[in-house]
């Protein structure tokens, strides 16, 4: 900060401390220029986003913990267990420094990376005013996505702070025994509580709330999981948006094909639920977060990687 005296500069240095992130590996995809950054934080701990073009603009999926408590068994990030929550500005810096390496605005933004958002609640609260300040980036809160694997308290929580974000459940599953196979949050919170809390949710912040579900083969791609999907959400005001799993190193978990997720979505869309596929970007960089910390942790070579 040049522009403040010298004493200024360090007695804001000897009292404050900043803490950003810095690109350690920056990945870009050849198929549709996705970027996928691990940065290094002031620890030496390491996080992931992935910055995206789309016609509208752009948008940047975020971390907000360095790794995950939540052991879902079809997410890479979990694998490498938790380290801790990212601060503030640690979220922040994404943004910043994504912006500031490609000259761009980044218009939306998706806490969807490495991290379950609602288990660093205060930092991540603390987060999104920051950032939608008119004195900060003043992105909207309605280009916002916060998403959960289904902590309840935190969902009525986060309704009662009236932030105007979109509540993003990440789904995965209809029946409870099958969805706390995979997702073990659903042991303490089952899923008549999640969607009562949905509904909680848009009386509160009149928001509809999207549903995330990862397609598996063979295990949540069935017709019957599509009525019964159909049967949960019928009624609310929701989306649902179909992901193809990504697959992972040393998962156990496979990708359907484009035309069983087109047929899946489509009973959706018949039945009148609105429904979507996720675009699948970055799909030769491995953009799903949690993939590149992991092989930087194994030393793995022979990735194009730019260093700075």
């Amino acid at each position: 900060m040049t522009d403040i005296s010298k004493e200024l500069r360090e007695k804001f240095k000897s009292k404050y401390t900043i803490y950003d992130a810095t690109i350690e590996k920056k990945l870009i995809s050849k198929i549709d220029s996705t970027i996928k950054y691990l940065f290094k934080l002031y620890d030496g701990e390491f996080i992931e986003s992935v910055l995206m073009k789309y016609n509208h603009g752009y948008s940047i999926c975020v971390s907000t913990q360095v790794g995950c408590k939540m052991g879902c068994k079809f997410c890479a990030t979990g694998k490498g267990g938790f380290s801790r929550n990212l601060h503030p500005s640690e979220i922040i810096s994404q943004i910043h420094t994504a912006q500031k390496d490609n000259n761009i605005r980044i218009s939306n933004v998706v806490l969807m990376g490495m991290g379950e958002p609602l288990d660093n609640y205060d930092n991540v609260v603390k987060f999104l005013k920051l950032i939608s300040s008119h004195q900060g980036l003043n992105i909207g809160m309605r280009h916002i996505s916060v998403s959960t694997c289904g902590i309840v308290d935190k969902i009525y929580k986060l309704a009662d702070e009236g932030l105007q974000v979109t509540l993003s459940i990440s789904l995965h599953e209809t029946d409870n025994e099958k969805r706390s196979k995979i997702m073990p949050i659903n042991n303490k919170w089952k899923i008549e509580e999640i969607i009562k809390a949905c509904n909680y949710y848009f009386l509160k912040t009149n928001r509809r709330v999207s549903f995330e579900y990862t397609l598996i083969k063979n295990v949540n791609d069935s017709k019957q999981h599509a009525k019964n999907l159909i049967k949960l959400l019928k009624g609310m005001n929701c989306y649902v948006n179909i992901i193809p799993i990504n697959n992972i190193d040393g998962g156990i978990y496979k990708q359907c094909t484009r035309s069983e997720v087109i047929c899946f979505c489509n009973m959706l869309i018949n039945a009148g639920i609105t429904a979507t596929i996720r675009r699948t970007l970055g799909s030769d960089i491995n953009a799903s977060c949690g993939q590149l910390k992991a092989k930087s942790a194994k030393n793995v070579e022979g990735d194009k990687v730019e260093s700075t």
